[in-house]
C-alpha cells in the first residue's frame, strides 16, 4: 500500500513526509483494517510534521480524518462492535484509552493518563489502510460524500467540544477567532441556534467566507467587533489572539481555546481583561461521546463543508497550502482514486 511517512521532525516543504510502499497491514485483535478513501488535513498534523508537540517514537504516518470502508476485522471484537465488512466508516483523533481510569469512568476519556491518538500514536490516514479499535471507529452521516465527511471527524468534533466548553447558549453572541476547517463549521451549528456570530481572521479571503456562512460581522483582529461578547472560541495557535478575545468579552463571558498547540499567552492586565468573572477554559481533545453528537447534529442540518482536495503523493504540499493560511474550509486527501 502507499503511505506518506514522517520519519524526522522538520518544516513542512522540505521533504518531512516520504513516500512508502507497505505491505497491507492484517488487524491486529481487536483491531478494524479500514480501506482508506479520504482523509482530512488538519492543523494538528502540522504540529505533528514539524515537532512542535510532544515527541512520539517515528516513524509514523500522519492523519486522524479518515473516511473509508471496512475492510476486514482482527480477532477478539465483540460482535456487537464488529462493523459489517464494507460499511463506510470514520477514524478520528481519539485512538483509544483505557477503560478503566477515573476519568474514562466518569466521561471524561478524553483526560485518560494513557489516551493515544490517530496519526501521532499510532499510524493515521495519510495511507491507503489504517486500522483502529473497533470501539473508536464511528458511523458516518449518509449524506456527505467521503470527501465532505471528512473534515467532520475532527474539525467539527473538536469544534463541537469547544463549543459545549465554551457553554454556549442558543441566542448568544459568540466570536470566532481563526476561520479555517473548525471555525467553518462551528459557525453553521452556531446559526442554527440563533446565535448571533461574528468572526475575526487575518485573510479577506477567510472573512468572505465566513459572511457567506451567516456571520453577522467578520473583521481583522484590529477592528472592535459589533458588540460585547458572551463566549468566544480561539481557533488559532497564537497566543496573542486569547488576549484579542479577552478583550472583547463581556462580563462573565468564557473564552475556549480549542487549538492543540498555543504559543505564550503575552502578558495581561488582570483588572482589565479578566475581573468581571470572565473565564478562559482549555479543550482537551475530545471523547467518542462528542463525536456521536455532534455526527448527529451534521445529519440534522446539513451542514456546507468547503473543501479543497488533493491527492495522497502532495500531502506535504497540502500542508504548506495550510500553514500558509491558502485553505478556504478544509483541505482533503483523496487517498483512494
Amino acid at each position: 500500500m502507499r503511505a506518506m511517512v514522517l520519519h524526522a521532525h522538520g518544516q513542512v516543504g522540505g521533504g518531512v513526509l516520504v513516500p512508502v510502499d507497505r505491505p497491507v497491514p492484517q488487524p491486529g485483535p481487536g483491531l478494524v483494517l479500514v480501506h482508506v478513501a479520504t482523509c482530512g488535513i488538519c492543523h494538528t498534523d502540522l504540529h505533528v510534521c514539524e515537532g512542535e508537540l510532544p515527541p512520539r517514537p517515528l516513524p509514523i504516518v500522519p492523519g486522524h480524518q479518515i473516511v473509508g470502508t471496512v475492510a476486514a476485522v482482527g480477532p477478539g471484537v465483540p460482535a456487537g462492535l464488529a462493523p459489517a465488512a464494507g460499511a463506510r466508516v470514520g477514524v478520528a483523533w481519539l485512538h483509544q484509552t483505557c477503560g478503566s481510569c477515573h476519568f474514562c469512568l466518569s466521561g471524561r476519556e478524553n483526560l485518560c493518563p494513557a489516551i493515544r491518538f490517530t496519526g501521532y500514536d499510532a499510524d493515521g490516514g495519510y495511507a491507503e489502510y489504517a486500522q483502529a479499535p473497533a470501539g473508536f471507529v464511528h458511523p458516518l452521516p449518509a449524506r456527505y460524500d467521503d470527501l465532505a465527511a471528512a473534515p467532520l471527524l475532527c474539525a467539527g468534533i473538536i469544534g463541537w467540544r469547544a463549543i459545549r466548553r465554551a457553554g454556549v447558549a442558543p441566542g448568544e453572541r459568540v466570536g470566532l477567532f481563526g476561520f479555517g476547517a473548525s471555525a467553518h463549521l462551528v459557525l453553521q451549528v452556531l446559526g442554527s441556534w440563533g446565535c448571533a456570530v461574528a468572526v475575526w481572521s487575518r485573510a479577506e479571503r477567510h472573512r468572505t467566507l465566513a459572511r457567506r456562512l451567516g456571520a453577522v460581522w467578520a473583521g481583522d483582529y484590529g477592528e472592535d467587533g459589533p458588540w460585547p461578547l458572551e463566549r468566544a472560541i480561539v481557533f488559532t495557535p497564537a497566543g496573542q489572539t486569547v488576549i484579542e478575545a479577552l478583550r472583547r468579552l463581556d462580563a462573565g463571558g468564557v473564552v475556549a481555546i480549542a487549538s492543540v498547540h498555543l504559543s505564550p499567552i503575552p502578558e495581561f492586565d488582570h483588572d482589565r481583561l479578566l475581573l468581571g468573572e470572565r473565564e478562559i477554559r482549555s479543550v482537551t481533545a475530545s471523547t467518542r461521546q462528542d463525536a456521536t453528537e455532534f455526527l448527529r447534529q451534521a445529519e440534522r442540518l446539513p451542514l456546507h463543508i468547503e473543501t479543497r482536495s488533493f491527492p495522497l503523493a502532495e500531502a506535504e504540499s497540502a500542508l504548506v497550502h495550510l500553514k500558509a493560511g491558502r485553505i478556504d474550509g478544509a483541505a482533503v486527501l483523496r487517498v483512494r482514486p
